[in-house]
């Protein structure tokens, strides 16, 4: 192909991905609702069916479902019609994918999951269609064109099918209440599963790993301390080891650009109402806490019924993501 053919190519097919899922969003949330109340008011599974690219799409869905609170399973189309029927129980909700909505083993299904009480639910990108007009639910997946260059590819039907599976779990986590904990709980092992399910507790340094300050503590004070147990701040308690206040490395570093002696008391610099966590806070909301602001916060003291009891460093956070 010419370079001049290829110049541009990749914008253009995304943003004409783009405007082929606008198009879809605008009529499908409605049908949307009620698949998503049909499988809500199921107690056992749903099945996720397709051939071909609409079997890897199937796959798809069936993940995220899964790790979404709804219980799912992928049937091949091929596959059912040689044992795998057997997965069935009485009532469990089909969702049949097919560009075409013609495919002939999806096709051949639909009289025999009707034997198994089946609901059924279309992702098509044909109205008119065999499936279309023999499921109880549609969700039109129609696209004015595929968008690579010889418009014949599955790539944007591809993507308005996942993305309506994309939709219906999103659905279904309101409905079922869905919540972080909930995501953790189906991914103990994944990395952001980790990340939700650890605790401020977890990666914070405990008070003793803490330099800790006197009232009118010198530069040279702070300095010495703050290089034994360098951790970028230093606080101050009060009665109880409650905290009194809070001194970091850029604080130190603008007592020195004012002149400050080394032997001057730097309590003018000193943080006394410091933005605070918990212990028990999900480590994921406390680095929102600490980054999604004009100045981003490096270090927060960890405050537990008043009492501090040690100090979070959004390095740790960031190394927490790492492992």
């Amino acid at each position: 192909m010419a370079k001049n053919k290829i110049n541009g190519l990749a914008q253009s097919i995304l943003e004409s991905e783009s405007t082929q899922l606008r198009k879809v969003a605008k009529q499908i949330d409605k049908d949307v609702i009620k698949a998503s109340n049909l499988i809500a008011k199921h107690d056992g599974k749903v099945v996720v069916c397709g051939l071909g690219k609409s079997g890897l799409i199937a796959q798809k869905i069936v993940a995220t479902l899964c790790s979404t609170g709804t219980k799912s399973v992928f049937m091949h189309a091929s596959d059912a019609l040689h044992g795998d029927l057997g997965i069935y129980n009485p009532g469990d909700p089909t969702i049949l994918i097919s560009k075409s909505g013609n495919t002939e083993e999806l096709i051949r299904l639909i009289p025999i999951l009707r034997e198994f009480d089946s609901p059924l639910i279309g992702i098509v990108s044909n109205m008119n269609s065999f499936i279309a007009k023999n499921v109880d639910i549609v969700l039109n997946g129609t696209i004015d064109k595929e968008v690579d260059p010889l418009g014949i590819v599955p790539t944007a039907s591809s993507l308005v099918a996942m993305a309506i599976g994309d939709a219906l779990a999103s659905v279904l986590m309101v409905k079922r209440g869905f919540k972080e904990k909930d995501f953790v709980k189906y991914h103990p092992g994944g990395q952001l599963g980790k990340q939700l399910g650890l605790t401020v507790k977890d990666v914070m340094h405990p008070i003793r790993e803490v330099a800790i300050l006197k009232e009118n503590s010198s530069l040279s004070d702070v300095a010495t301390l703050m290089t034994k147990k360098p951790l970028g701040a230093a606080l101050l308690l009060g009665k109880n080891k409650t905290l009194a206040g809070i001194i970091t490395e850029g604080d130190i570093r603008k007592a020195i650009a004012s002149n400050k002696k080394t032997d001057d008391s730097i309590n003018v610099f000193i943080n006394r109402s410091p933005v605070t966590v918990s212990s028990s806070m999900a480590i994921h909301d406390a680095m929102k806490l600490m980054e999604d602001r004009q100045s981003q916060i490096s270090v927060l003291p960890v405050v537990d019924n008043k009492k501090c009891v040690g100090l979070l460093r959004l390095h740790d956070l960031y190394q927490t993501k790492l492992l």
